[in-house]
């Protein structure tokens, strides 16, 4: 007999922006984010008997993630994922499971004529940050993560060493371009309760401004033998710098840059240490995938 082995379901796609205000000086802090939100529990009579009796309307949800907002700070979006998500269970006996993601747009504050701006902001580029938690009645998982920080350095990359065989044609190099859309997460140690979540508020921010100069740091200054050992360097010094996160992962696309020989036109020089012109290349690419645990 068929039985529903795994349900969840929800609002996806809501677009929250909301400002603060700080009277005393007149300046205003801005956060966008888009939010999902899935529900888990005694639900799955709504899909074998159609019984409705046991849905939240997913309008409900959307209405409560814009209440939620305006009742509860949402940054660091850790806390605000947790609140979000303990609500639900507080308020449903049958909800088991709320499961939320955070995707955080990045306004940074203009400065205009060497002095921060009090309420305008530029949008810094496509990255974002973002938080996905799971929150039962055992606990809050939170994964915190950096997603698309696209970056390249035109020197300091090697590749060589690798297989050869009938397969290959890749040459070696001892200098290359190296370009990255970085998505990393790191996964905190569960917490037993939203209480255990606000106790720990000032180490959410602390440890993504820490994995995101890390990533950059790593990134610019070593003089990389391959996407893989750079990676876990980057993972490695997450996992020094904050002791609460159990496992770090990186997900980082090989974005090539190619040669072109030009030697057909009047011998122009354009290859090996006379490289000057490249080609961008949309695909295909390395994927490369990393986790890293304490062991």
């Amino acid at each position: 007999m068929p039985v529903v082995s795994a349900a969840r379901y929800g609002k996806d796609n809501v677009r929250v922006y909301k400002v603060h205000r700080d009277e005393a000086t007149g300046t205003h802090t801005v956060t966008e984010m888009t939010v999902c939100c899935l529900l888990e529990g005694k639900i799955e009579t709504s899909y074998t008997k159609a019984d409705n009796s046991v849905v939240v309307a997913t309008d409900s949800i959307k209405n409560t993630i814009y209440i939620k907002a305006k009742e509860h700070p949402v940054n660091p979006p850790e806390l605000y994922a947790s609140i979000l998500g303990q609500h639900f269970l507080d308020t449903y006996a049958h909800i088991d499971v709320a499961n939320v993601k955070l995707v955080v747009k990045r306004w940074t504050r203009m400065v205009i004529d060497g002095k921060e701006h009090p309420h305008s902001f530029y949008r810094d580029g496509e990255e974002t940050r973002n938080v996905e938690a799971r929150i039962t009645r055992e606990g809050h998982e939170i994964t915190s993560g950096i997603a698309g920080l696209l970056v390249l350095k035109s020197t300091g990359s090697q590749f060589h060493g690798f297989v050869r065989d009938e397969f290959t044609t890749l040459g070696e190099t001892w200098d290359r371009i190296l370009s990255t859309d970085v998505d990393a997460t790191w996964k905190w140690n569960t917490f037993p309760s939203l209480a255990a979540v606000q106790a720990d508020v000032p180490k959410f921010d602390k440890a993504f401004n820490d994995a995101r100069k890390i990533t950059m740091k790593t990134f610019a200054e070593e003089d990389s033998p391959s996407v893989q050992g750079t990676m876990y360097k980057m993972s490695e010094q997450i996992l020094e710098a904050v002791p609460e996160v159990a496992t770090v992962t990186y997900t980082l696309p090989n974005k090539h840059y190619f040669e072109i020989d030009l030697s057909w036109h009047k011998g122009l020089k354009n290859t090996g240490k006379d490289a000057e012109v490249y080609a961008p290349q949309s695909g295909p690419n390395g994927l490369i995938k990393c986790e890293v645990s304490r062991s």
